[in-house]
């Protein structure tokens, strides 16, 4: 019985992203970390491109001039991560942000701002005339634990 309620008690917490003001313990009775509301707890964005071979440079400049010293002067940015994926031809960008309310609380027009200024690098650079030279193949984030 004591189990099914520590387990409801999880999942109560889990979905209605609330903080337990109770002391958790975990495996052994050691003291755990109360959860934190979601909006309150570290998030990571991930972002996959299509990045041909031939332009994986250009990409990688394009980054440089234009979402790295726009992050870099964010509120809650932390650090991001790029990655190429040789035989898929695509680029992993791992973002990590202080609070998905900071993450969230940017506006969309300045995302938009600066991804237009990264396409626009990216065209120059590629010799591309497509609007996205290296279009988003999936967005979405994770949540440390």
């Amino acid at each position: 019985m004591r189990r099914v309620c520590a387990l409801v008690l999880l999942l109560l917490t889990l979905f209605l992203e609330v903080t337990p003001t109770a002391a958790a313990t975990g495996p052994a009775g050691a003291p755990q970390k109360p959860l934190q509301p979601r909006q309150e707890q570290v998030v990571v964005e991930i972002l996959r491109l299509r990045v041909p071979a031939a332009d994986r440079e250009v990409w990688l400049e394009a980054e440089r001039q234009s979402w790295e010293p726009w992050l870099q002067a964010q509120s809650g940015f932390l650090e991001r991560r790029i990655y190429w994926d040789a035989g898929r031809e695509e680029g992993m960008l791992l973002i990590h942000w202080a609070s998905c309310r900071q993450w969230q609380g940017i506006a969309t027009a300045e995302v938009e701002r600066v991804q237009e200024r990264f396409d626009q690098l990216a065209r120059q650079g590629s010799g591309r005339s497509d609007p996205h030279p290296f279009p988003l193949l999936f967005s979405g984030e994770l949540l440390p634990q």
